[in-house]
């Protein structure tokens, strides 16, 4: 069981959210962003909620400049839902715990 964010740069991107057989989230975010620091612990109770069928990742934009570029991340937090290695929806901007769960409940 996935219990825990975990962090993932652009050399294995394709392994862990393209290639990956099940849901994936990812949150894109960078050092000094306020709204990223506030969703941090929402995504830890989300990835205990949805444990069984997400996996919840983060990419830090300013370590991996590759990802965020191809997928065009123009602001932080921007957050991805990818199912079969397409994205299948984006959330950009801070979200609460309901709204988290509604993009990921109505998007999964």
């Amino acid at each position: 069981m996935n219990n825990k964010v975990h962090d993932i740069a652009d050399d294995n991107f394709d392994t862990e959210v393209l290639k990956s057989e099940q849901l994936v989230l990812v949150d894109y975010w960078a050092d000094g962003c306020g709204p990223c620091k506030m969703l941090a612990p929402i995504l830890d109770e989300i990835v205990s909620d949805f444990a069984d069928r997400l996996k919840v990742t983060k990419l830090n934009i300013n370590d991996n400049p590759t990802t965020p570029e191809k997928y065009r991340i123009r602001g932080v937090p921007t957050l991805m839902l990818f199912k079969n290695g397409e994205v299948v929806a984006t959330k950009i901007g801070p979200a609460n715990k309901i709204q988290l769960t509604e993009f990921i409940e109505k998007n999964a």
